[in-house]
């Protein structure tokens, strides 16, 4: 039986949240994951390529089971918050000399920001209770799943291009967790967003998998995240599969295009209020020339608490080679040529593959004197492909 003292605490929780800048909150039980065969399933479809750590069998373990991330769990409080700013003005998102970034990055990284009010959340419960209460407090990064917990809790519904959308917000989302030891009412019994979040849904709408620039949607539903461009710009550690390069266009830092087209964002989405997301990195659309020529300080400089450092120099500096290829103006020659030189090998041979798309002859002759003097096997390669292309 839920007691009057519950309740309370419960909307406590709720208001406390809301104070500290959290759109959206309501309250999950601890249950067992009803998700986790799917997901198990997806795994084994090997659609998470060369994300290692997602098939950790400890991992797996306590995606399907709460209990093993934190004994004892009994409610699980799910937090989301808005970053969606504006679209690209069309003078930024249609000029192909410069590199688009996923506007989730366009200001600070938003786990340095919900992190730490999530644990402030946690500590007014335990103040709240009057008694030890042990929590876990987790932003995208520990072994949950974030979706079915934010579902569970009324914070939306999972869409076709499996981002989590409520009904009258739209996807542009950040989502958390707070990991309770502590019995506390779920937002069906306090009337929460729960019943609204279920009865919305994508219909017939498949305009996220028809846009996809690279397919990466096998079915509604299920992504490939081997294709998906997100995953090729920051999670992908090595080269980028060649026959998808020039599907990619200038996109440097994931990809928004599956969210920018869905009907509930067009409808319902509008500006944050929070200042940490309000464009304070200089990451909205840079040129890539600018990128292509920077080194390690550089870089560190220019992305201080950026999500964009996630991608370190050498993945970043990849994507803005092929952004350049796309591009596939003669005046990138000279930098895709200096790119040549290099000290990552990642870098010299997607230079390479940008310059035999330019396939002026400064390019080629660039080519030609990079592979006398190049020593990596698969940048030989990159360079010899180079050179045959017309």
């Amino acid at each position: 039986m839920v007691s009057q003292n519950d309740v309370t605490l419960a909307e406590q929780i709720r208001a406390r949240a809301r104070s500290l800048g959290f759109d959206l909150v309501d309250i999950a039980p601890a249950g067992t994951m009803t998700t986790a065969g799917r997901y198990r399933a997806w795994l084994k479809a090997g659609y998470h390529g060369e994300m290692a750590y997602l098939v950790r069998a400890e991992a797996v373990a306590k995606r399907g089971d709460l209990t093993r991330v934190l004994p004892g769990v009994r409610s699980v409080v799910a937090v989301g918050i808005n970053y969606h700013t504006a679209p690209l003005p069309a003078e930024l998102r249609d000029d192909p000399a410069r590199g688009i970034v996923a506007s989730y990055a366009w200001g600070e990284d938003y786990h340095d920001v919900l992190t730490p009010r999530l644990h402030q959340l946690g500590a007014f419960v335990e103040a709240e209770t009057g008694r030890p209460v042990a929590y876990r407090a987790y932003v995208d990064t520990g072994p949950l799943l974030e979706r079915e917990i934010a579902t569970c809790a009324g914070l939306g519904f999972v869409g076709k291009n499996t981002s989590l959308i409520h009904p009258r917000r739209g996807s542009w989302l950040f989502l958390g967790e707070l990991l309770l030891t502590v019995d506390i009412p779920t937002g069906g019994l306090l009337g929460g967003t729960a019943p609204l979040s279920h009865k919305a849904s994508c219909g017939r709408c498949t305009r996220c998998l028809d846009a996809c620039p690279t397919n990466a949607f096998v079915a509604p539903y299920t992504l490939d995240a081997r294709r998906c461009i997100s995953y090729l710009t920051i999670e992908l550690k090595g080269p980028i599969p060649r026959e998808l390069r020039a599907m990619m266009g200038n996109r440097v830092f994931g990809c928004d295009v599956c969210q920018e087209v869905c009907p509930w964002n067009r409808r319902f989405a509008r500006p944050t209020t929070e200042v940490a997301f309000l464009l304070q990195t200089g990451a909205v659309a840079p040129h890539l020339l600018d990128l292509i020529a920077l080194d390690d300080q550089g870089f560190q400089r220019r992305f201080r608490g950026s999500p964009v450092k996630r991608a370190k120099r050498r993945g970043l500096l990849r994507n803005v080679a092929v952004a350049l290829g796309n591009w596939g103006h003669p005046v990138a020659v000279p930098a895709l040529a200096r790119a040549l030189n290099d000290a990552e090998p990642l870098i010299r041979g997607h230079a390479a593959w940008a310059l035999g798309r330019i396939a002026t002859g400064v390019a080629r002759r660039a080519l030609g004197k990079a592979l006398t003097a190049e020593t990596d096997d698969w940048v030989r390669e990159e360079l010899r492909l180079a050179m045959t292309i017309h």
